[in-house]
């Protein structure tokens, strides 16, 4: 009896129940878009008085206000990968816009550029324009670069202008998308489409696949990426399947030659697809990106000599894609190409994980000056101090005892790298790079980089680390930022967008789950 009386009586205003209720709401209001009049709404009420009879629903105004109160409070936190901004651009989509929001953007929160390490974009013209380095600005970065050590200034250097990095897993896209180009392999491909969109029109078809196999074809996708490995993956997965209900469909299927090809393709595209998966990741870090092209480039090179005389066309290709791939990314291989930035090679280099597989230990020229550019970028990216001259304390720093078996991460290339260590390796500008070098014959293969940097001392390594988390941080793509407009499709669809700071926080609430 006394329990039936209590639950009709409301909590009172000030009570932490209606507090955690009222806070509740907000939350749902933000993060969905609904405006806050929805709690006003009588059917709300009714839905909330079911639910909960001691509650009183807030009014709008209440709701705005928590609304408001949570987005100032999550602007504050401290999340490892969070969402500033997510602003509506109206047409035209120039460069000066782009821009204006990037600068808007900056300045509300306080972000001196100085503090930008790199802006990723994908290879539009005119995200490219925008934030395209003026000619002068990068002559007195070369100025800057041939200066001696002893010369520099005291001033923290980091990171110079706003500097543009391609999205890696866009780039390495335009590579794949040249299977597309090669008229044999497109005929395939056509051939390989024809048969799938039968199968996906079908009911029939599909209901019998599936009865055998459990299983659907995939279709490839223009947007999708990796989806003609996808697509010619599947098909070849459930290739006796769809062989057996084609013959009932009386339709026809792909020659015993072209199923071979369709297999040849796979195994061209099975590396990329690979390595786009790692790369898209949030969590994945751009020290990555040096050792999985080089990885790529070394596939392509011994794909195109096994398969030079079975399957001209496709070995063809593969040395087609290896020079694309050549050109497309020498901004992070070719140290006289005029667009060439370090960044790459020095988040290598300072991933304990890679940097000795991929840089140190190769004895390519190429490579070598690759590792020289990182180095350099790392000495002028670190305030000038003295030198350190003990020797017998860089002798005597600490290492783990026993070195640990390294395996193969990169496999294509790391079969071509010597087998034993150059007798002398390059020599570093700064001795705390030295003695990083040194350390990583112990270093855990399985440690990731940022994990090495975050256990070791600042007093080891006090110009270093903070540099190597820096870099470390950085992502390999904007992967994450197109995600973005996929998970907060229906804040903006409709007349919910209607207000722009509406739409904003309500992002910024979504994806900032704190």
């Amino acid at each position: 009896m006394s329990g039936a009386f209590f639950s009709h009586i409301k909590y009172k205003p000030d009570s932490q129940e209606q507090r955690i209720k009222e806070e509740a709401i907000a939350k749902w209001v933000a993060r969905t878009a609904h405006p806050p009049r929805t709690v006003e709404d009588e059917e709300f009420i009714n839905m909330m008085e079911k639910i909960d009879k001691r509650l009183t629903v807030p009014k709008k105004t209440k709701i705005t206000n928590l609304v408001d109160q949570m987005y100032l409070a999550e602007k504050d936190s401290k999340a490892e990968h969070i969402l500033l901004n997510l602003k509506q651009m109206v047409h035209p989509h120039t460069a000066n816009s782009i821009v204006t929001l990037v600068e808007e953007c900056t300045e509300e929160w306080g972000i001196p550029k100085e503090k930008i390490i790199m802006i990723i974009t994908d290879n539009g013209s005119n995200m490219v324009s925008a934030f395209r380095v003026e000619e002068e600005d990068t002559s007195s970065d070369e100025n800057d670069s041939n200066k001696d050590s002893d010369e520099e200034e005291e001033a923290d250097e980091r990171y110079g202008t706003l500097e543009r990095t391609p999205c890696v897993v866009h780039t390495l896209q335009l590579v794949v998308n040249m299977v597309k180009k090669e008229q044999a392999i497109k005929r395939l491909l056509d051939k390989v489409r024809h048969l799938v969109r039968q199968f996906r029109k079908s009911s029939v078809a599909t209901e019998r696949l599936l009865e055998q196999c459990g299983l659907i074809l995939i279709k490839d996708c223009e947007t999708r990426w990796s989806s003609s490995f996808l697509m010619l993956s599947r098909l070849l997965e459930v290739k006796d399947h769809v062989t057996s209900v084609a013959d009932t469909m009386g339709w026809d299927c792909l020659l015993p030659s072209e199923w071979q090809k369709v297999a040849i393709l796979k195994d061209l595209l099975l590396p990329f697809a690979e390595h786009t998966k790692v790369l898209e990741s949030d969590t994945c870090c751009f020290s990555l990106v040096v050792p999985a092209i080089l990885d790529l480039r070394s596939h392509l090179s011994d794909f195109s000599l096994a398969h030079a005389r079975s399957y001209r066309d496709v070995a063809t290709l593969a040395q087609k894609m290896s020079a694309n791939m050549d050109l497309r990314f020498s901004c992070f291989l070719d140290v006289s190409a005029s667009n060439f930035s370090p960044l790459a090679a020095a988040a290598c280099f300072v991933d304990a994980s890679v940097s000795a597989e991929t840089l140190i230990d190769n004895d390519n020229d190429d490579i070598q000056n690759l590792l020289s550019k990182a180095e350099e970028y790392i000495t002028r990216s670190v305030p000038y101090q003295e030198e350190v001259t003990d020797d017998e304390d860089i002798r005597n720093a600490e290492v783990s005892e026993v070195p640990l078996q390294k395996r193969p991460r990169f496999r294509f290339f790391s079969a071509h790298r010597p087998s034993s260590k150059p007798k002398t390796s390059k020599a570093s500008i700064r001795q705390e790079v030295q003695k990083f070098k040194e350390s990583l014959s112990h270093a855990n293969p399985e440690e990731s980089g940022m994990d090495f940097w975050s256990s070791q001392s600042s007093t080891m390594y006090p110009l270093l680390k903070p540099l190597a988390l820096d870099l470390l941080a950085m992502p390999a793509s904007e992967a994450f930022a197109e995600r973005v407009f996929s998970l907060t499709g229906d804040l903006s669809s409709g007349r919910r967008n209607r207000a722009r700071i509406t739409l904003e926080r309500s992002a910024f609430l979504k994806l900032n789950k704190v």
